[in-house]
């Protein structure tokens, strides 16, 4: 499954559901919608039962985050007039929620700003080669937030060891809060053609032809970033710096940092026994996995799979993905 509908925590709670957990000090469940591919409803409406089947938006095709934000910005424009709109992936963890709620509201504070476009940014802990940079300046703040020079690729570990040293800089969370004017006007001044298709959307909400429109607007809309498509071309983008503990786990290394490792630098959940075995990761249910004299290497056994990868590897995982697609073998995706 997605990273978002598993438990990796050791409480039992998947990702989709500590993030929800998270905000709902701020507003209440009814205000909260999950967007999401169409395949995938059935799980969020599982993993979630207190929220209304009506609050899951469902893409009928993969078209990245610009269209799938604007279609929330639609349904919020719709049922809440110009409301401040808070975007969270649902795949990241937040350690402490007293430190991100904080970090929350001083964005709220800076979004009222009329079309303010707000990003929390994370101070670095590392010189982190998998995450996007954010650069700030601190002239013309808004309250606690920054404007935003530039948005930086993934940088190599020279680059990112110089981002640590220098200051400025920030990871990028893929967190955003504007209202929802704002976000709509920056898509109809970028992407002239998603805002078109999403206008039509906005006019077909809560008719007989809502899904008839949406499976056709959002089908024809190119597959665009929020990132690339606004937030790098914007003049009106600031960052709120957060420290709560953000990890976005992207890879299976990431389990080290979450659950910790044991004497051995291993980290070991399910049904293991390991003997002399250093730094690896090991993952299973009840099907009991014996590992004798492995180093750096990672194992995690499902139902239906069995994934053995060095942990020098991980990265090139989705290229398995990729290899499923080519054999015919999609029950595996």
């Amino acid at each position: 499954m997605p990273k978002q509908f598993l438990s990796l925590t050791g409480d039992g709670k998947t990702m989709l559901q500590l993030v929800v957990e998270c905000i709902l000090p701020l507003l209440p469940i009814e205000n909260i919608y999950i967007a999401t591919n169409q395949m995938y409803k059935a799980l969020v409406k599982e993993q979630l039962p207190q929220l209304d089947e009506r609050n899951i938006l469902c893409e009928p095709v993969p078209r990245n985050t610009a269209p799938c934000i604007g279609v929330g910005a639609t349904h919020i424009v719709k049922h809440f007039g110009d409301a401040l709109m808070l975007v969270l992936p649902s795949d990241h963890l937040i350690e402490s929620q007293e430190k991100f709620l904080k970090a929350v509201k001083s964005a709220c504070r800076a979004a009222l700003v009329e079309n303010t476009l707000v990003t929390i940014g994370i101070k670095p802990e590392r010189p982190e080669t998998g995450y996007g940079y954010i650069k700030y300046n601190t002239n013309n703040q808004i309250g606690e937030a920054y404007p935003v020079d530039k948005f930086i690729e993934k940088p190599d570990l020279e680059r990112a060891k110089q981002y640590l040293d220098f200051g400025g800089y920030l990871w990028n969370s893929g967190m955003f809060i504007w209202k929802a004017s704002s976000i709509l006007n920056a898509i109809e001044e970028f992407l002239s053609e998603i805002f078109a298709g999403l206008m039509r959307i906005r006019s077909a909400l809560a008719t007989p032809n809502e899904e008839d429109i949406l499976q056709r607007e959002f089908s024809l809309m190119e597959a665009q970033s929020i990132d690339y498509g606004i937030m790098e071309k914007s003049p009106y983008v600031y960052t709120v710096p957060g420290e709560f503990g953000w990890d976005d786990v992207g890879s299976w290394l990431a389990t080290e940092r979450i659950q910790g490792t044991d004497e051995e630098g291993n980290v070991l959940a399910g049904n293991v026994l390991a003997v002399n075995t250093y730094n690896c990761i090991l993952q299973g249910n009840e099907k009991l996995i014996a590992a004798v004299g492995l180093k750096d290497i990672v194992v995690v056994d499902t139902e239906d799979a069995t994934l053995i990868c060095s942990r020098g590897e991980t990265e090139h995982i989705r290229q398995i993905l990729s290899k499923l697609k080519e054999s015919g073998r999609e029950r595996y995706l």
